[in-house]
């Protein structure tokens, strides 16, 4: 097992080829992918998540991280107290979401911070504890000069996550081919240098 980060209740480790099932457990819970692609995907249920896909072509990629950047990539979130898979965290250029980067909502120069967790561990402050040290390893370590992230504009959860680990509201969105309001939040090395009182 390759760890890439640890906070006091998680282990970010790299994925590996043996994750599929818990990549297809993950996305078969149609609360966790509700707000996938900011919930623009309609009528999706388990029955439409391809273990195939995820195996074949999602698993692949995201293995690619780990040759291509020292710092950037996707991790498997494992909880300490049970070693149990519960999602994951993304610290990656935001030129990789295709999604928001084709509408505009990012710029090439960007890191995007993102996750994904298993219903059940909701509300935990897991998300919060994961991406606060993803952002704090990024410029204490890396090249990160801005890290953003997107969230429906009445996703609540997601922006008091994005809030507390520094993030700032950037601006506010609507594109006729999402048909809905969504935010954009970052933080900038400097903004990030000026308080590291947070971190």
């Amino acid at each position: 097992m390759t760890v890439f980060l640890e906070t006091p209740r998680l282990l970010l480790r790299n994925f590996t080829e043996e994750d599929a099932n818990n990549l297809y457990e993950l996305d078969s819970d149609p609360e966790v992918i509700r707000f996938v692609n900011l919930g623009i995907i309609k009528g999706v249920t388990a029955i439409d998540i391809d273990y195939e896909t995820i195996k074949n072509k999602t698993l692949p990629k995201w293995l690619r991280y780990y040759q291509e950047y020292e710092n950037y990539g996707i991790w498997a979130a494992i909880e300490k107290t049970s070693s149990e898979f519960i999602g994951w965290f993304h610290f990656r250029p935001a030129s990789d979401n295709l999604f928001y980067f084709n509408l505009g909502f990012y710029d090439a120069s960007e890191i995007e911070l993102g996750y994904r967790l298993k219903k059940a561990k909701w509300h935990q402050g897991y998300a919060t504890e994961g991406s606060l040290a993803l952002v704090h390893k990024g410029f204490l370590n890396g090249n990160t000069q801005r890290v953003v992230s997107m969230a429906l504009a009445n996703h609540m959860a997601s922006i008091r996550v994005m809030e507390k680990v520094g993030l700032n509201f950037v601006a506010k969105y609507f594109h006729p081919e999402i048909e809905r309001e969504v935010v954009k939040y970052a933080l900038n090395r400097n903004e990030f240098n000026a308080n590291t009182s947070l971190f």
